[in-house]
């Protein structure tokens, strides 16, 4: 039986290879953005997530592909993945950043729950570890960064996925419903292991982020298994790859740029500092794409 699914911002960056995996594994998707696919794999439904109406209505359309398929009766929905969102402060103004941010998830959210719609995925975001957006350098509590980390942000961006991981918590509270909340590390697309030789000669370029990354390819997995695995009620999870993005060992780098942050485990020689070890654990996630294999030498 065909599975439908719902993807927020499948025309973005991460968004696309969500879409693209989806349809490949033989589901139905409907993407909900503001613009089409550049590719387009599925059919997009311009919506305004905020406009909570938008958002209701949508849910309750039609997923077929196309506008004179045989059967456009609208049919229930298998599961959401919410990526839509401002990806990062500096694009538009602080407030804007987290109304928008706050009310799409809210929306979503909201109108899963009385449509009845029993698994959510959200984008949430390393971010909410305070150190990515922070005014200046500032260091954690300890590395490293894992899921019952006390999160402190002070950037608008960051907030918002607090508060929508706060949101997604009170939703499984009133329905019950699988919601999975994915702290997502920095995300390639294929063309960015171009960049790799310039990140790799300024280690500090990507001290911010912990040299986290995930390819959006490994993204799209983590997302369709979360989609395919029930039961698991409300999780935070973070996503990221096994190693950090530098050629320099991880001790070294922790040495170099957060020498005073306390070290919870004995790291492996270039082990990530986001941990993805709960993402292994619930979901079965394995990486398959990583930079040395992917960068240009």
């Amino acid at each position: 039986m065909t599975k439908r699914v719902i993807v927020t911002g499948g025309s973005g960056l991460a968004g696309k290879w969500v879409v693209e995996d989806l349809v490949a594994h033989g589901y139905e998707v409907l993407n909900l953005d503001r613009v089409p696919m550049a590719k387009p794999v599925a059919r997009t439904l311009i919506t305004d997530l905020t406009d909570a109406g938008q958002v209701f209505n949508a849910m309750a359309s039609s997923t077929t592909p196309k506008e004179f398929d045989d059967d456009l009766e609208p049919k229930p929905i298998d599961a959401i993945v919410h990526f839509a969102a401002i990806p990062r402060i500096l694009v538009t103004t602080d407030n804007e950043v987290f109304r928008i941010n706050v009310m799409a998830t809210y929306n979503v959210l909201d109108a899963a729950s009385k449509l009845g719609i029993k698994k959510v995925i959200v984008a949430s975001s390393e971010t909410t570890y305070g150190i990515v957006f922070a005014h200046r350098h500032r260091d954690p509590q300890y590395f490293p960064l894992d899921e019952q980390y006390p999160v402190d942000p002070m950037d608008s961006y960051a907030m918002s996925k607090v508060i929508n991981e706060v949101t997604a918590k009170a939703f499984h509270a009133r329905t019950g419903a699988d919601i999975y909340c994915f702290r997502i590390g920095n995300v390639l697309d294929p063309v960015d292991y171009q960049k790799f030789p310039g990140w790799l000669k300024d280690p500090g370029l990507r001290k911010r982020i912990a040299w986290s990354y995930i390819d959006g390819r490994d993204l799209a997995t983590a997302c369709r298994l979360g989609i395919e695995k029930d039961g698991l009620g409300f999780e935070v999870m973070n996503v990221a790859a096994d190693d950090v993005s530098s050629d320099l060992p991880t001790a070294e780098l922790l040495k170099r740029f957060y020498p005073g942050v306390p070290v919870k485990k004995q790291l492996g020689q270039f082990e990530t500092l986001l941990s993805n070890e709960k993402l292994k654990k619930l979901l079965g996630w394995q990486q398959q794409y990583r930079w040395r294999e992917q960068a240009p030498r």
